[in-house]
């Protein structure tokens, strides 16, 4: 354990406790209600609706125009909307009906070619849809427009998918909160309050509201995740390698930066998941033979509620332990599934995962994008001072990531030390999971923090981050509310190129917990 670490981590639960009459006293505060859904389709998963935009039940149209209604209902609430194309998804969900209409003897043949036929999906800001916003949060990028699909989105609307919007991240994806300086803050539909996460928070907080069906994230220390379990929604991170990254941005040439980010979809019912990740894995499908069925009887499930009791570790919410021990225990007696406490060391995690991921190369420097000075010219100290009372043109965690870039903060021996250790747990994970293993484990330890919260949390991202490193596929399950009213859950780990394993298993906990709930 690095000593400056270890000072941090206790330092930020010392302010964590100070700070918590404050927040104590915050909660009290009346809090925005999102209207009651009133669209029933919008309760439907995308394989429902899909399928009866396919045989001629329901409109492609009515199905956009719910979320269109939607979305300008519950938008000046979370603020998860960067930039939408209502109109223009209007006239292609007009085009669809016609196209159904001249087709319906042809159903199967348009379900193996346009399997998202009349589908509205959302896109986060970092995955570039054309002629939409492709600023990421960033001010010097205020204004830049996306000039062409990134492949993921290219996938989504050969599947015949219709985008009718891109969503908020903070700037450039560097955070674990949606805010910026051009779009703000993205707030959480559970609680005004509370955080959306990130950087895939608007994603997460925008689909969870009912405005969108289903969408495109990104995941380099959580990303997915994170908001899928603030938003109680389903995320899937892939196994790195088969969703293409090309149109992302940032994006970097380092090896290490395309093995640890990666695109994947968000949704609110499990089955969704396994449909999205066939499209958006094109060509590369038959790879992940996510079709080959899953024999859950079969599945070894090894499960860890926490990951160190150390000073500077954020203790996992005794909610989130329980509701682990009820997963573990239905998917052993519904399923005959053999369970037991997994013995993977974990507890240097925020370690191997921090010093990976600083240690990838050609990361934008923020103190580079300003509108006013030249380059070179900012001061990551002074900037972060700034910032914290919103002088500066870069965000608070912008501001913070600069200083981080700048102190080094894990040497080349350091940085050597973790690679070793990270190859070690890599490898015991694909031992010890093989083909037919599953780890339960938390996402995050606590359910959705305080805005800016993060700040004194940033070691609760140990559970995310360490999933990236050891390039493994996860996906988050939401499992019901805590007392609070606020979705916990946790993320379903499975060894290299098992993605299947993880979608098999939400689904399984999905009929048990319920899945998403109404916010």
């Amino acid at each position: 354990m690095e000593i400056l670490m270890l000072l941090v981590g206790i330092f930020q639960r010392l302010i964590f406790w100070i700070l918590r009459p404050f927040y104590y006293i915050n909660s009290l505060r009346s809090k925005p209600r999102l209207p009651a859904i009133s669209s029933p389709y919008l309760h439907m998963s995308v394989v429902q609706i899909a399928r009866k935009i396919r045989e001629g039940e329901i409109k492609s149209r009515d199905i956009v125009d719910a979320c269109i209604e939607r979305i300008k209902a519950v938008n000046p609430i979370v603020n998860a909307i960067v930039q939408d194309r209502f109109k223009e998804a209007q006239k292609e969900a007009d085009e669809v009906d016609e196209y159904i209409a001249a087709n319906l003897d042809n159903v199967e043949k348009i379900e193996k070619d346009k399997p998202l036929l009349g589908i509205p999906f959302t896109v986060k800001e970092t995955c570039s849809l054309k002629g939409m916003s492709f600023a990421i949060g960033c001010l010097l990028r205020k204004g830049t427009i996306a000039e062409d699909d990134g492949e993921a989105v290219k996938e989504l609307k050969k599947a015949g998918g219709i985008p009718i919007a891109v969503t908020n991240t903070p700037e450039y994806g560097m955070s674990w909160e949606t805010n910026n300086l051009v779009t703000g803050c993205t707030r959480n539909p559970y609680n005004f309050y509370r955080s959306a996460g990130g950087s895939s928070g608007g994603e997460g907080a925008i689909i969870s509201s009912a405005g969108s069906l289903c969408g495109i994230g990104s995941d380099l220390g959580g990303s997915i995740r994170l908001p899928a379990m603030f938003n109680g929604i389903f995320g899937h991170k892939p196994t790195p390698g088969y969703v293409s990254l090309e149109g992302h941005y940032p994006y970097t040439s380092d090896h290490n930066f395309q093995k640890y980010l990666v695109l994947g979809p968000l949704a609110r019912h499990a089955e969704d998941l396994s449909l999205l990740m066939n499209v958006l894995l094109g060509e590369r499908a038959q790879s992940l033979q996510l079709d080959k069925p899953v024999l859950l009887s079969e599945i070894n499930v090894l499960f860890i509620e926490e990951a160190t009791n150390s000073l500077d570790a954020v203790p996992v919410a005794k909610e989130i332990k329980m509701r682990m021990q009820e997963a573990v225990h239905y998917l052993k007696t519904a399923h005959g599934c053999r369970t037991e406490k997994g013995k993977f060391e974990l507890a240097n995690s925020i370690n191997i995962g921090l010093a990976l991921v600083l240690g990838i190369k050609g990361i934008p420097n923020l103190l580079d994008s300003s509108v006013t000075k030249k380059k070179g010219e900012l001061n990551a100290y002074v900037e972060c001072l700034k910032s914290m009372f919103g002088l500066s043109e870069i965000s608070r965690f912008g501001a913070l990531y600069s200083i981080v870039q700048k102190l080094n903060l894990y040497s080349k021996r350091k940085y050597e030390k973790y690679y070793k250790l990270n190859e070690d747990l890599k490898n015991s994970f694909k031992d010890t999971l093989k083909d037919n293993g599953v780890l339960l484990y938390p996402t995050f330890p606590v359910p959705a923090i305080h805005h800016n919260e993060i700040f004194i949390l940033t070691h609760a991202v140990m559970y995310p981050i360490i999933i990236n490193t050891l390039e493994l596929p996860a996906t988050h399950v939401p499992l019901g509310l805590n007392k609070e009213g606020l979705p916990i859950g946790i993320q379903v780990v499975a060894g290299p190129h098992q993605d299947r394993l993880c979608l098999a298993v939400a689904k399984a906990l999905e009929e048990k917990f319920g899945g998403w709930i109404p916010p």
